[in-house]
């Protein structure tokens, strides 16, 4: 089972890393997380972020295009992790808590886990998420931002975009006050991806009365997009699966 699991892992990571320079267009990607913990198993809800190749971060609270060989970033609504509204990491860190591709171990526990996001926070996060008493490793919601492939499996569904689009949307995004702005039930993660979607593609992304009360959920936006698509079909879309990196963790539960 693991050496199948880690077979899946790897073509994921050729997937994403090896055959998406060579796309023809960019595109931007809901990433539909399965539900950790207690709360997430009896909710179902999960998690739900953004992803854009070719918007890349120069630092975790400001865009700009992508140089060549970058890889992206995944970009979303967090509670409490920091003062800001949004924040922005690299693919492959906000999947794998690593900078490149062959440092993903092909197994993982929590030490592992924990040494390898600390690593990470202590070179690229301290803005966010500054040592604490002692230069201890802090204590907080920080730990969302990177290494979410060991906790989860992810399904993405990803749609074209243009570089005008892209453009327009790192201006607005930079141009406007990133405060914290998270409630659970009116300005949660989902709510963030359906404005960033809606961006794109206005009124692609819509709410359910009868299942979800009202309420915007991970899994109503990813319906709304897959919808959105089999009604344009002149619009690339495709879907693909992240699975959660085999070890010790507790697998995560269904959306």
């Amino acid at each position: 089972l693991k050496e199948r699991l880690l077979r899946r892992l790897i073509s994921c990571i050729v997937l994403l890393f090896a055959l998406m320079p060579v796309v023809a267009h960019a595109d931007v990607g809901l990433m539909l997380e399965q539900p950790i913990g207690t709360w997430g198993r009896i909710s179902g809800v999960g998690h739900v972020a953004i992803y854009l190749s070719r918007i890349c971060a120069e630092f975790p609270t400001m865009l700009r295009l992508c140089k060549p060989g970058e890889a992206g970033v995944v970009i979303s609504r967090y509670d409490h992790a920091d003062r800001y509204d949004w924040t922005a990491i690299p693919l492959i860190p906000y999947l794998y808590a690593v900078d490149q591709p062959w440092e993903i171990p092909s197994s993982s526990n929590a030490q592992i886990v924990a040494r390898l996001r600390d690593s990470y926070r202590r070179k690229h996060l301290e803005g966010i998420a500054p040592d604490g008493a002692y230069g201890r490793t802090p204590h907080g919601h920080w730990t969302e931002l990177v290494g979410s492939a060991y906790e989860r499996r992810i399904y993405v569904f990803e749609i074209e975009t243009s570089t005008a689009q892209d453009l327009k949307l790192i201006q607005m995004l930079n141009a406007q006050p990133n405060n914290y702005k998270f409630n659970l039930f009116f300005r949660n993660c989902a709510n963030f991806a359906q404005s960033i979607l809606d961006f794109y593609y206005p009124h692609a992304i819509h709410r359910s009365f009868t299942v979800d009360i009202g309420l915007m959920t991970p899994k109503q936006v990813a319906k709304s997009l897959v919808s959105y698509a089999e009604h344009h079909d002149n619009l690339q879309f495709s879907i693909f699966e992240i699975p959660q990196v085999p070890g010790k963790i507790h697998r995560s539960g269904k959306v």
